[in-house]
């Protein structure tokens, strides 16, 4: 998911977000006194202020446009002047904030310290893997709405959805480096399958069974994204299992290092394709089932397609190789997951996307049989911010049951680069 650093301008609750066209001087005195009661003039007093003078100013010339534009030209006359474009519509209400070309203005020209979140719209790492659908959100809901700084201040009437639109795919050209993946084909993630789009998230999963002997495996994985294209991966599992006398015993699986590279994506089709390396090496105990006791290669691709109505299908396929076959045979795998994302409030709100996975294994060895599991699940986002998800599903063997319980997985995910576990509630 990426650091939304999206549109954090000054803003408060501001009267005239309600009732635009209402700006006699009883609104206009409410508007510069109705502040925080405090005993002086905080530095935040000042930044209000300087937030809702500039909101006032940017109001006043979308009113005062279309009367202009009547003054001038004769009265039969049907053109008017309006805000066109995305720049124009930037450089008439934003720029005072964000700057010319979105890197913001000086701090000794803003006259206010901008908050941490405060974007530069032409730093390709932090604005590309960002979704169209979270700047519009920010937009229109303001900081409030989408978990950032109170000072942004929500256009849901200072500018119709168009012109928000048109905003937005301007922000979209100030970084014109197309070999970062951009953010609307980073689908969400199925319990199972592996995303193709590379990340900077914390994971943690766990697994219990639902029937048989009773079992519990959980992976903490780790992914770190650097450059454009690449991703470091590390799993830590940590098992327990119920021993026929019915006590328990766990400990430390097998750790994972793995590498991740986008090979290609488009954002005209829809489309990412990466490829993935990974070594998963002896550390859990064998004897005890907690580990595999072998060191063991795993190379896959992970591939992942938008369809209409944000629609996704996602792809990952390839095989475990072991280097003693005597130990643990090789096997290949295949994963589909498919899946739709839904919104609330008019799709500015919290997402839910109701997800089926179908895996596949099998073992490179004659006579060996393909086990197939289906899993049903459902992601939501926790927080505003949707940096913080958590995804739960049930997975059930459709053959070859013997030996493989149902169990049911969840997952807690957090983006941290889009900002700490306390932020964006």
């Amino acid at each position: 998911m990426g650091r939304k650093k999206v549109l954090d301008a000054p803003h408060s609750r501001n009267p005239c977000n309600s009732r635009l066209i209402r700006l006699s001087v009883p609104n206009l005195i409410f508007i510069f006194t109705n502040l925080p009661a405090s005993p002086v003039l905080t530095a935040n007093g000042v930044l209000l202020i300087v937030a809702r003078f500039m909101r006032f100013l940017f109001i006043v010339v979308l009113l005062a446009l279309p009367n202009v534009a009547h003054a001038q030209v004769p009265q039969d006359a049907t053109s008017e002047l309006k805000l066109d474009t995305g720049q124009e519509i930037f450089e008439a209400g934003c720029i005072a904030c964000h700057g010319p070309g979105g890197r913001g203005q000086p701090q000794t020209t803003l006259g206010f310290e901008p908050p941490a979140t405060f974007p530069d719209f032409s730093d390709c790492n932090g604005t590309v893997r960002e979704k169209t659908f979270d700047w519009t959100a920010t937009i229109h809901e303001g900081g409030r709405g989408r978990g950032f700084s109170e000072i942004m201040p929500s256009f849901a009437e200072a500018l119709t959805p168009d012109q928000i639109n048109k905003v937005v795919q301007y922000l979209r050209t100030l970084c014109d480096d197309r070999a970062w993946p951009p953010g609307e084909l980073n689908l969400p993630r199925p319990l199972v399958t592996e995303k193709a789009f590379p990340e900077d998230e914390w994971v943690l999963t766990t697994t219990v069974n639902a029937s048989g002997d009773g079992g519990v495996s959980s992976e903490l994985v780790y992914e770190k994204r650097f450059g454009k294209k690449n991703q470091l991966e590390f799993v830590a599992p940590f098992n327990f299992a119920q021993r026929d006398n019915k006590s328990w015993i766990g400990g430390i699986g097998d750790l994972i290092l793995g590498y991740k590279r986008n090979l290609f994506h488009s954002i005209r089709s829809g489309s990412i394709l990466s490829l993935q390396g990974e070594v998963s090496m002896p550390t859990g105990n064998r004897l005890r089932g907690l580990g595999s006791g072998v060191t063991t290669f795993e190379t896959f691709a992970a591939f992942g397609q938008l369809l209409p109505g944000r629609g996704f299908i996602q792809i990952q396929t390839g095989a475990e190789l072991p280097t003693d076959t005597t130990k643990m045979p090789q096997a290949g795998f295949w994963r589909t997951a498919v899946g739709k994302t839904f919104v609330q409030n008019q799709g500015f709100g919290r997402i839910w996307t109701p997800m089926v996975e179908f895996l596949a294994d099998r073992d490179l060895q004659t006579g060996a049989r393909t086990n197939w599991d289906v899993v049903p699940q459902m992601q939501v986002a926790l927080n505003k911010r949707q940096h913080i998800l958590a995804n739960v599903g049930v997975r059930r063997p459709v053959n070859n049951t013997f030996g493989r319980t149902t169990q049911v997985m969840f997952y807690v995910l957090w983006d941290f680069f889009d900002g700490g576990l306390r932020e964006g509630w």
